[in-house]
């Protein structure tokens, strides 16, 4: 089980992330909604095609363009649409055999 955290929050988890280039892809499913926020920032791959941005928010705390996904991806990046990967001082782990709820650390 793989974990994102931020402020001490669980802010993703799944059984099963995508690696890419050194990043865990999460699925859409596996994220806690309530602490997303849709950004206008776009960047863009070679190889992977557009990406957009999502903002956190934790209480007062808030980190810009601290999460990334494809929409639309490139047929060599499929396996990644809509996965949500971390940077920014998210904090990507091997969840403790224990977790499993969502609960604040």
């Amino acid at each position: 089980m793989m974990r994102a955290v931020w402020q001490r929050t669980v802010i993703a988890e799944a059984p099963q992330t995508v690696m890419v280039e050194g990043n865990h892809y999460f699925p859409p499913d596996s994220l806690r909604r309530e602490f997303f926020e849709d950004s206008p920032t776009t960047s863009l791959c070679f190889w992977k095609g557009k990406a957009r941005y999502l903002t956190l928010r934790v209480g007062d705390q808030v980190n810009p363009d601290a999460a990334w996904y494809y929409p639309h991806p490139s047929p060599l990046a499929r396996r990644i649409k809509d996965h949500v990967a971390f940077w920014h001082g998210v904090t990507v782990q091997e969840a403790p055999e224990e977790a499993g709820n969502r609960s604040a650390l």
